[in-house]
C-alpha cells in the first residue's frame, strides 16, 4: 500500500520551509506561511497571508483559491495542522505581491530546489551527498555524519517494510516510531525532544553517538522481525515495533549497568539554533 507523502524541511538562508514532494505531479509543495515569515519577517505570518489573499482576490487573481492546497504539516508544537501550500508557479505569483529585498534571491532558490530534485531522481547518490554536505556545514564531524547517514538508511528500510505490511497513514508511522522509542529509551520522541529542549528540530540530529546507535538497533531489529514474521496492519506491526525497541532497550540497560552511565542525555550533540 502506498503511504502518504513524507514531509521535508528545506532551508533558505538557514530558515526552515516545510515542504512535501508530490510524486504524481513531480513537484514540490511549500508552506506559504513559512515563506511569508522569511520574506516579511512578520511576527504574524498567518494574518499577513490572510490579508494578502483577500487583496489578491480583489486584484483579480481569482484562480488563487484553486491553486492553493492544504496539507497536514508539523507545527512548532510537534503536532500536525492543515496548512496552506502551493507549488512553485503559484508561490512565484504570490511573492510578486510581497515587497521584500529577499524576493529575488528566493526566486533563484526556488528554481534551484526544483532542479536539484530532478537531479536526485536521476542520481539518488546526489541526495545522499547533499545531506552529508549539509551536516558538514553545520559543524558535525565525519564519524558522526557516517552514523547519521546509516540511521537514515535504516529508517528508510523500516518505513518501506511497514508500507509493504499494511501501514497506511502517516499517524500510524508516528505511533509505531514512538513505540520503538519508548521501548528502547523509555521516552517517546516528543518526550525525548522535551528532555533535550528541542521544538521543531530533528531529534536525531541532536543525538550523541550512543543514542544514535541504540536508535538504529531498535529500528533495524524491528525491520528484521517484520521481514521474518510478516505482520499485517497497524496492530500487528505495533507489537513488532515494541519487540524491536525492547531489543535495543535491553542492550542499553546492559551497557548502563556495566558503565554506571546513562545513555539518554539532556545534552544536544550540537546546540540547537533558536527558531525565529
Amino acid at each position: 500500500m502506498k503511504k502518504e507523502p513524507m514531509n521535508s524541511i528545506k532551508l533558505f538562508e538557514s530558515k526552515k520551509i516545510r515542504s512535501v514532494w508530490n510524486d504524481q505531479e513531480e513537484q514540490w509543495y511549500f508552506s506559504i506561511t513559512d515563506i511569508i515569515e522569511i520574506l516579511t519577517e512578520s511576527q504574524r505570518p498567518r494574518k499577513y497571508w490572510n490579508d494578502l489573499k483577500r487583496r489578491l482576490f480583489k486584484e483579480g487573481f481569482t484562480e488563487l483559491s484553486a491553486k492553493i492546497g492544504q496539507l497536514k504539516l508539523i507545527s512548532s508544537d510537534g503536532k500536525k495542522y492543515l496548512t496552506d501550500v502551493a507549488e512553485s508557479k503559484t508561490i512565484l505569483r504570490i511573492i510578486q505581491s510581497i515587497p521584500s529585498p529577499k524576493a529575488e534571491p528566493f526566486k533563484r532558490w526556488l528554481a534551484k530546489v526544483g532542479y536539484e530534485r530532478f537531479e536526485e531522481i536521476e542520481n539518488p547518490e546526489l541526495a545522499t551527498q547533499r545531506t552529508r554536505d549539509l551536516y558538514k556545514a553545520k559543524g558535525y564531524p565525519d564519524d558522526w555524519i557516517e552514523k547519521r547517514m546509516r540511521s537514515i538508511a535504516i529508517r528508510e528500510q523500516l518505513t518501506e517494510e511497514w508500507s509493504n505490511h499494511g501501514v497506511q497513514v502517516q499517524i500510524e508511522y508516528a505511533i509505531l516510531t514512538a513505540e520503538i522509542s519508548k521501548a528502547a529509551f523509555g521516552f517517546t520522541p516528543s518526550e525525548y525532544k522535551a528532555l533535550k529542549g528541542l521544538k521543531r528540530q530533528n531529534l536525531r540530529d541532536h543525538m550523541n553517538d550512543l543514542e544514535l546507535i541504540f536508535s538504529m538497533l531498535g529500528e533495524a531489529s524491528t525491520t528484521e522481525i517484520v521481514k521474518t514474521r510478516h505482520p499485517e496492519g497497524f496492530d500487528e506491526n505495533r507489537e513488532v515495533a515494541n519487540e524491536g525497541g525492547t531489543i535495543a532497550g535491553d542492550a542499553r540497560k546492559a551497557l548502563e549497568k556495566k558503565t554506571g552511565k546513562k545513555v539518554v542525555s539532556k545534552q544536544n550533540y550540537l546546540p540547537p539554533k533558536k527558531d525565529n
